[in-house]
């Protein structure tokens, strides 16, 4: 066990040589992304080794109280997170925290339901870190391109309204394009599966020594779970945030306001 514990650590350790290529790489290129990569480093190991440690005491315990306590706590720094990178939009973080919680609870709800996967800890953590982090992932990217949208199309959507078009219809075209720029990453990645890339599940599975036509069968169900849970998110995100860009006299409100 001592012998298995000290290969593990070797091998983090001597992978931490990729992570110093990349700061060189930033650094040669001055790309300014060294403090980032440093600072990602240095908390994936902590959070990492934090949440392994939680994961394997509700894995001990065996209690649904803890894995929806742990999937609460995901949603909450999720849609913290998102937050963070959609600044333009106003009030921004509960349109996120309600469309991650009710992608998270229909996906994880639908694959129980079904059948597919069982209501246990071993199942629902990954499944719903992975459901959240994609979830949150999108709509991020598209409350981003939302607000960027809105900011650049300003005079247009003035002059909508100013032809008696309601907010929802003036907006309506901007949605769609955020919407889809939330989703466009894993669907395209989607189309490429085993063709360009092996997503991590498939490659976790093979190196694990499972059976390739296991590890393909796993992975599938996980896509299109995801495929799911990010069209749930992005869709409410975009649907519930573009109304803070409006006043209830349904104008558009002025840049200072927004922000």
């Amino acid at each position: 066990m001592s012998s298995s514990i000290h290969v593990a650590l070797w091998q983090v350790a001597a992978s931490l040589v990729l992570v110093a290529l990349a700061i060189a790489i930033s650094r040669w290129r001055q790309a300014d992304l060294e403090r980032d990569i440093a600072i990602a480093t240095v908390r994936s190991i902590v959070q990492l080794t934090l949440v392994g440690y939680a994961i394997k005491l509700i894995f001990d315990v065996n209690s649904i109280w803890l894995v929806l306590a742990l999937l609460t706590v995901m949603v909450l720094f999720g849609a913290l997170t998102a937050r963070s990178r959609a600044k333009n939009v106003p009030g921004a973080f509960w349109p996120l925290l309600i469309s991650l919680s009710i992608a998270a609870a229909t996906t994880l709800g639908l694959v129980v339901a079904l059948g597919i996967f069982e209501a246990t800890p071993r199942y629902l953590v990954p499944v719903g870190g992975m459901v959240i982090g994609n979830s949150m992932t999108a709509s991020a990217v598209a409350l981003n391109r939302l607000g960027d949208e809105v900011g650049d199309s300003r005079a247009r959507i003035e002059a909508t309204l100013a032809l008696g078009a309601t907010a929802r219809e003036a907006a309506l075209p901007i949605v769609r394009r955020a919407l889809r720029s939330g989703m466009i990453t894993l669907v395209d990645s989607t189309k490429t599966t085993g063709l360009i890339f092996f997503p991590g599940t498939m490659v976790g599975m093979l190196l694990a020594g499972a059976n390739p036509t296991d590890a393909v069968r796993l992975q599938l169900i996980l896509l299109y779970s995801l495929l799911g849970s990010v069209a749930i998110a992005g869709l409410l995100a975009t649907s519930l945030a573009y109304r803070n860009f409006f006043t209830p006299a349904q104008q558009l409100r002025e840049p200072a306001d927004v922000g």
